[in-house]
C-alpha cells in the first residue's frame, strides 16, 4: 500500500503524504511515487496545479513531513546498501522537479516540516503555514548537514539567518518563516482545510482564478510579521563572520542569554560537520539551483563515505549521529574530532570535491 495518495479534481492535482506514524517521514518508494505523479501531471494539459499536504493519526494536516527515514540512512549506511545512494539522487532530483515545476504547486505546510518537508515544500509557487507549522533544517543535530537545496534557500534568507539556521537547526514556527522568505502566507490550522476544498470548489470556474481569489484571501489574513524572540539583532553580527572560529568567538563576546543558547547548541553538534555546513551556505549563495543540488550530491556521498579521513559506516559522523539521536537514543555523539578548533581546511575541503567526473555526475543533466 502506497505512503502517497493522489487524485484529481476539477483541474487540480491533490497529493497526500499519509505515513502519519513516522510523521511522514520519506521513504525511497514515496520519493519514486510523488516524481512519477509530478511528471504524469507536468504532461497532463488536464490538469493546471498541483496541491500537496501531509497527514496524522486522526486524518489530513496536523503534519506534513518530518525529513528523510534516517533509520533507513543508518541501516543502509551501515550496510553500504546501494539504494542510500539512490535515495539521495532521486530526492534531490524531486527537489528540483517542484522547484521547476511548470504549473501552480501549492504546499500546505501545517504541523512539521523539516529537512525532506522543506525539499519538497520551499519550491512551491504558494507556501501556506499555519500556528502549528514548526519548520526547520536541523540536519546538524545527526551529523549531516541542510541537503535538499537546503544551501540554496537558506543561503537566500536575510542577512546571515541562513548561517544561523544551517548551523543551529533553530525551530521556526509559521510567522518566523514568513519573515525569513521560508514562507509565504499565515492562515489559521482550523481554515486550512477550507482552503484546500476551495481548490477544487467551482468547476465551471478557471484553477488560476481560484487560485488568485484564493491568495487574495490569504493576504487580507495574513498578519504582519513581527521578529521572533530567537531572532537576535546580533545574528548578523555574529554569523556573518569569515569562519567558524570567528563566529563562536564573536558569540562568547555578546555576554547574552541568546548567544549562549547558541553556544550551547554549537557544542553539541559534530565540530566537523559545522565547518563543513558554514562552507556549504557560503558557496551556495552564488550557485545556481542545480549546482547547488550538485554539490550536495557530491557532499551526501562524502558524509558516507569520509575516506579523505578513512571514515566510513559506523565511523562516520552521520551514522555516528543518528545512532545516538534516533537508535541507541543514548543523546551522546561520539564526534570526531571532539572540539570546533580540531577542524582544518584538508578535513572540509573534500567534501566539496566531486567524486564524479562531468557527465557521470547523478545529477549532471539538471539545470
Amino acid at each position: 500500500m502506497s505512503d502517497i495518495h493522489s487524485e484529481i479534481r476539477t483541474g487540480v492535482g491533490l497529493i497526500t503524504l499519509d505515513r502519519p506514524r513516522a510523521l511522514n517521514a520519506l521513504s525511497l518508494e514515496m520519493v519514486r511515487d510523488l516524481y512519477a505523479v509530478l511528471i504524469d501531471w507536468r504532461d497532463d494539459p488536464e490538469i493546471e496545479a498541483v496541491a500537496i499536504r501531509g497527514s496524522n493519526k486522526e486524518g489530513p494536516f496536523g503534519a506534513f513531513c518530518a525529513g528523510g527515514d534516517i533509520r533507513f540512512f543508518h541501516a543502509a549506511g551501515i550496510a553500504a546498501d546501494p539504494a542510500l545512494d539512490a535515495f539521495f539522487t532521486e530526492e534531490y532530483r524531486l527537489n528540483h522537479l517542484i522547484f521547476t515545476y511548470p504549473k501552480p504547486y501549492v504546499a500546505f505546510m501545517d504541523g512539521i516540516v523539516m529537512g525532506g518537508g522543506m525539499g519538497i515544500s520551499q519550491g512551491a509557487s504558494l507556501r501556506i503555514v499555519t500556528e502549528r507549522s514548526k519548520l526547520a533544517m536541523p540536519e546538524t543535530n545527526i551529523g549531516l548537514f541542510p541537503d535538499v537545496g537546503g544551501g540554496y534557500f537558506l543561503s537566500r534568507c536575510p542577512g546571515a539567518s541562513g548561517e544561523y539556521l544551517a548551523l543551529t537547526g533553530q525551530v521556526m514556527v509559521g510567522a518566523d518563516a514568513i519573515g525569513l522568505g521560508l514562507a509565504d502566507y499565515l492562515v489559521d490550522s482550523n481554515y486550512i482545510g477550507t482552503l484546500w476544498d476551495d481548490l477544487t470548489a467551482e468547476q465551471s470556474q478557471p484553477v488560476a482564478d481560484r487560485l488568485k481569489i484564493i491568495e487574495q484571501r490569504l493576504e487580507a489574513s495574513t498578519p504582519v510579521y513581527h521578529q521572533p524572540d530567537w531572532q537576535d539583532k546580533a545574528i548578523d553580527a555574529c554569523f556573518s563572520k569569515p569562519s567558524l572560529n570567528e563566529i563562536i568567538d564573536a558569540l562568547e563576546q555578546q555576554h547574552s542569554a541568546w548567544a549562549d543558547a547558541c553556544l550551547r547548541v554549537l557544542y553539541k553538534r559534530s565540530p566537523l560537520m559545522l565547518h563543513v555546513v558554514l562552507e556549504q551556505i557560503r558557496r551556495a549563495r552564488a550557485m545556481s539551483l542545480a549546482e547547488d543540488l550538485r554539490m550536495e550530491r557530491d557532499m551526501v556521498h562524502h558524509c558516507f563515505n569520509t575516506q579523505h579521513l578513512g571514515r566510513s559506516g559506523h565511523s562516520s559522523e552521520t551514522i555516528e549521529g543518528i545512532r545516538a539521536l534516533a537508535i541507541d537514543k543514548d543523546h551522546s555523539p561520539r564526534w570526531n574530532p571532539s572540539h570546533i578548533d580540531q577542524v582544518n581546511d584538508e578535513m572540509v575541503k573534500p567534501f566539496f570535491t566531486s567524486p564524479w567526473s562531468g557527465q557521470q555526475h547523478p545529477l549532471s543533466d539538471l539545470d
